[in-house]
């Protein structure tokens, strides 16, 4: 009998139970959805934390005091980084585009009748916008000079200037306007563009203030004074990084009278943060590879099921095809075939559930899934390969049956 032949048998085989043949087809539907709708929630959450990160600005170097007994700078602890340790970077540091530092406070920000609630202020320097990428859209940002003198200005993010001032209706222009932070009034000096929310942060909630303001106004002497948890350093490009970190960290142990082999500060890259963050992702990656594959071997053991009940059902109809010439390789691959065409047409719906499943997941859910190109071949091969190991046994148990013994079942 040839191949064309026997596949129309087949599949003429799997038509006369029209039902039972798409439940058995569910198993394998919901293993390759599974596959690749998890593999687009793992690259989706990896793209996540990337764009987090990467958000932070352009070849950034990252610096931070090394944690101690004695906390960051703390009694006993090592002196760790400090205000005049940003403009000795940007001074001694060749091959940057900026250096700055952040040191945040949360307060009540008022203007006129309105009082936002747990507003977040940053303290922040010159180059903020520069090492951020981040541009102002009215007005001005800060300058070296309103951190010299701990000028009480501000600027703005775009959604609390919003709802002070009311701008994309028409309100008040927020420039030079006075503000209260705290208890302590700011004019307003500038406005942010709008950048929404990036990762975990909603950079138009928002107010930046000169950081030495934070220190004097918002930082009790006790818990550091002018001491920085971070400085942020923009290198000209990533063939400069590993230049500007060698000389960052020379620097810094020179002013710290530090050990060079044991200082009192790490560096970081966005790179080695990424992959520090991919590594713990892996895990939750493996993990839900399993629960997928664990599906795909559901779906290949109902196909099994199947097709036993299948042979049995169909003993006389085997025996009858064997007395009409068919060789027991024939029955085996009908019966194999049946078995790849049920997986393959789960397999393909499966593909359209996955994809469709991972773009409505992106666009309506909470969590951000990447489609995986890859994962569809993958996912449809692994789909055949469950139809072809677990129909196996019942083709080869098909073609075990003797044809007199067949035609004698009832």
């Amino acid at each position: 009998m040839s191949s064309l032949r026997t596949l129309k048998v087949a599949w003429e085989g799997l038509t006369l139970n029209k039902a039972r043949s798409l439940l058995t087809t569910l198993g394998v539907i919901i293993g390759v959805a599974a596959v690749i709708v998890m593999l687009a929630v793992s690259a989706g959450a990896e793209a996540e934390i990337a764009d987090r990160i990467n958000a932070l600005g352009a070849n950034l170097i990252v610096v931070m005091p090394s944690f101690t007994r004695g906390g960051f700078g703390g009694r006993g602890g090592p002196p760790g980084l400090e205000y005049e340790d940003i403009g000795a970077i940007a001074e001694s540091v060749t091959g940057i585009n900026g250096v700055s530092a952040e040191q945040s406070t949360t307060q009540d920000v008022k203007a006129g009748g309105i009082t936002l609630e747990d507003i977040a202020i940053v303290g922040t320097t010159t180059d903020f916008t520069e090492v951020r990428e981040y541009e102002v859209a009215d007005g001005r940002f800060l300058t070296d000079e309103d951190n010299d003198r701990s000028n009480k200005v501000a600027v703005l993010g775009y959604s609390v200037a919003q709802e002070l001032f009311g701008i994309q209706s028409g309100g008040q222009n927020p420039i030079g306007q006075q503000i209260k932070i705290g208890s302590t009034r700011f004019t307003v000096v500038g406005l942010m563009e709008e950048k929404g929310v990036v990762g975990n942060t909603d950079y138009d909630g928002r107010v930046y203030i000169p950081i030495t303001v934070v220190f004097k106004k918002f930082t009790p002497s006790r818990f550091g004074g002018d001491k920085v948890r971070v400085i942020y350093v923009s290198a000209e490009s990533k063939e400069a990084m590993d230049s500007v970190m060698s000389q960052v960290t020379a620097l810094l142990c020179e002013r710290h009278d530090a050990d060079p082999m044991a200082p009192d500060f790490g560096l970081m890259t966005q790179d080695s943060v990424i992959e520090t963050q991919a590594s713990t992702t892996e895990t939750f990656r493996d993990l839900l590879a399993w629960v997928a594959a664990v599906s795909l071997v559901v779906g290949g053991i109902g196909i099994m099921n199947i097709m036993l009940v299948s042979v049995t059902e169909r003993t006389r109809e085997i025996g009858l095809r064997q007395a009409l010439g068919a060789r027991p390789r024939d029955v085996q691959l009908q019966f194999l075939l049946e078995a790849v065409i049920l997986s393959l047409v789960g397999g393909l719906v499966g593909v359209l559930v996955g994809v469709g499943g991972s773009y409505l997941s992106n666009a309506l859910g909470t969590m951000r899934t990447e489609l995986v190109p890859e994962s569809i071949p993958l996912a449809f091969a692994a789909s055949a390969a469950v139809g072809i190991f677990f129909g196996y046994y019942p083709a080869t148990k098909a073609a075990q049956l003797d044809p007199i013994e067949a035609l004698r079942r009832e």
